[in-house]
């Protein structure tokens, strides 16, 4: 039968009291690691949220003009009314009637309904068009996406929109 020495049972004590203090070590340093990385990305998730749209910033007329992402590059233009609340925005485009636009707000986003309308881009075609803007600089800049009544494979268009105030 196997006898340890007094020397070699000393010896496993300490080596299991080293690794015991070693891994205490460690543990701190994940806890201080974590903490650290849970203050850094609260910091960053502060400074980068957008402050939310006032739409009393919006109110007003503006010149707005939506050019297709890609193929043909003809602009639309129109007139936006905006109030300072989601009640009674219209679209006017040359020589139209007003049209009423559903407007809803999340964060810095304005977001816009209106249709169905006849198309100013498709003669004959019934339209549907779905925005999604923003305040930048004193411009509004977002969005559109247009959903045409019709049974082809190119019944939506996304536009890029931008808008000056009408002075």
């Amino acid at each position: 039968m196997f006898m340890p020495h007094r020397s070699t049972r000393i010896a496993i004590c300490c080596s299991a009291a080293v690794l015991a203090a070693c891994a205490k070590k460690d543990n701190t340093a994940a806890t201080d690691t974590s903490s650290a990385v849970a203050s850094t990305t609260t910091s960053t998730t502060t400074t980068t949220t957008p402050a939310p749209i006032n739409l009393a910033d919006v109110a007003g007329k503006w010149n707005m003009r939506s050019v297709p992402a890609t193929g043909d590059t003809t602009p639309t233009t129109f007139v936006l009314t905006a109030t300072a609340t989601t009640a009674g925005w219209t679209i006017t485009f040359p020589g139209r009637k007003p049209i009423a636009a559903r407007v809803t707000v999340a964060g810095d986003s304005i977001m816009m309904d209106a249709g169905p309308f006849p198309s100013v881009r498709r003669k004959g075609v019934q339209v549907t068009t779905n925005s999604v803007s923003r305040l930048q600089g004193g411009n509004i800049v977002g969005t559109t996406t247009a959903h045409y009544k019709v049974k082809t494979a190119d019944s939506v268009l996304t536009l890029n929109s931008t808008g000056t105030r009408a002075k």
